[in-house]
C-alpha cells in the first residue's frame, strides 16, 4: 500500500485549508488578497483599437449617407435653364425669397398669422435680402472687372423703368418655355433686350462654381454669413432634390434621411402634425404647428402642479399593469 499523506490540524488537507482561507474570493490564506499582475497600458489599447474597429464597421453598415451639397454649379451643370429661370425669378420677384417676407423683406408670400397675432411680422425684417440685387445684379457687376461687355447690358436694365423690365422679363419667360429645362445656353431670346446676355453670363458665372462666393462677398476678413447664397436655391432646385429623395413635407421628410435610413426620429410629433387637418391645410400651418409643440411641451412641464391632469395616473393606474410584479411582491411581503 502507498504512504498516506498526513491529514492537516483539524481534519482538512492543506489544499482545503488553501479553499477555505480563499473563501472562493481570489485571497490567500489569511484574508490577503490574491495579487495578479495586469499591464492596465495594454488592455487600454486594446480596448480604443476593438472599440474603433466596431464604430467603423458599424458606421459603414448603419449610418447615414454624406450627401454632397447642393450648389449652383451642380445644378447649371446638369439643367443651365433652371439657374436662369433662379435669377429671373428673383429679377421679376415671382421667387419664394423674392416675396417671402420677414425676416428678409417687407413681402407677404410666406408671411403666417393667426388673426392678430404674426410673431413673424412683429419680428420684422432682421435679414435685410432684395433678392433681385443680392442674387443677380451685385454678383454681375462683380464680374464686371473679368467681363466689360457685360456693363451695357447692365446698365440698361437697371435704368429702364419697370414696365420696360416687366416686358424684358416676360419674353425671356417666354424663352425658357420653350427651351426646356434641357437647353443650351445661350438660349434665343427674342423680345428680352439686355436680359439675354445678363441671364447667358450668369449661367456661366454659376458654372464655374464662383457664384456662391461672389454672392457671399461681404468686404470683411472673416465671412461668416452664408445666408444669401444658401437662400440662392430655395425654389425649384432644391425642391426638385428633396422630391427624387421623397424627403417633402408630405413624405414626413423632417424625420427621415436619402434612402431607407432613419433620421430625426424625435421630430415625429412635428412631422405628424403636418400631416393631419387643420396644419396640413393651412397658409399658417408651420406657425399652428409650432404653437401646438409649445402649448404641449408647457403641459408636459407642469403636470405636477396641475390640479385634475396630475390626478390621471389615480385614476387610470396603468403604472400598476406595468409594475405588477413589484407589486404582487410587495403585498406578499
Amino acid at each position: 500500500m502507498g504512504a498516506r499523506r498526513k491529514p492537516a490540524p483539524g481534519g482538512r488537507s492543506r489544499a482545503g485549508l488553501r479553499a477555505a482561507g480563499d473563501g472562493g474570493r481570489g485571497r490567500r490564506p489569511g484574508g490577503r488578497p490574491r495579487m495578479v499582475e495586469a499591464d492596465l497600458v495594454k488592455e487600454l489599447a486594446y480596448a480604443v483599437a476593438f472599440m474603433t474597429a466596431l464604430l467603423i464597421v458599424l458606421a459603414a453598415l448603419f449610418s447615414s449617407p454624406d450627401e454632397p451639397t447642393l450648389t449652383a454649379q451642380q445644378v447649371a451643370a446638369r439643367q443651365p435653364a433652371a439657374i436662369a429661370q433662379v435669377a429671373l425669378d428673383a429679377l421679376d420677384g415671382q421667387g419664394t425669397i423674392a416675396s417671402y417676407g420677414p425676416p428678409y423683406n417687407h413681402g407677404t408670400g410666406s408671411l403666417q398669422s393667426l388673426g392678430p397675432f404674426s410673431p413673424q411680422a412683429w419680428a420684422g425684417v432682421t435679414i435685410p435680402v432684395d433678392a433681385a440685387r443680392a442674387f443677380v445684379l451685385t454678383p454681375l457687376e462683380r464680374m464686371l472687372p473679368l467681363d466689360p461687355a457685360l456693363a451695357a447690358p447692365l446698365r440698361r436694365f437697371e435704368s429702364a423703368s419697370a414696365a420696360r423690365r416687366a416686358a424684358w422679363e416676360a419674353a425671356y419667360a417666354r424663352a425658357l418655355a420653350r427651351a426646356g429645362q434641357g437647353a443650351r445656353f445661350p438660349i434665343p431670346a427674342p423680345g428680352a433686350g439686355p436680359l439675354a446676355p445678363m441671364l447667358a453670363a450668369y449661367v456661366d458665372l454659376a458654372r464655374t462654381g464662383a457664384l456662391e462666393a461672389v454672392i457671399n462677398l461681404s468686404g470683411r476678413v472673416y465671412q461668416t454669413d452664408f445666408t444669401r447664397a444658401l437662400l440662392l436655391l430655395q425654389d425649384q432646385p432644391l425642391q426638385s432634390v428633396a422630391q427624387r429623395q421623397h424627403l417633402l413635407g408630405s413624405e414626413w421628410g423632417m424625420m427621415k434621411e436619402p434612402g431607407n435610413y432613419p433620421g430625426a426620429v424625435w421630430l415625429w410629433f412635428y412631422t405628424l402634425l403636418y400631416q393631419i387637418p387643420p396644419y396640413n391645410a393651412s397658409s399658417s400651418g408651420d406657425l399652428m404647428v409650432g404653437l401646438t409643440v409649445g402649448v404641449v411641451s408647457l403641459l408636459l412641464l407642469l403636470v405636477p402642479w396641475i390640479p385634475g391632469l396630475r390626478d390621471i395616473p389615480y385614476w387610470v393606474p396603468l403604472y400598476r399593469a406595468i409594475w405588477r410584479r413589484h407589486y404582487a411582491e410587495t403585498e406578499e411581503r
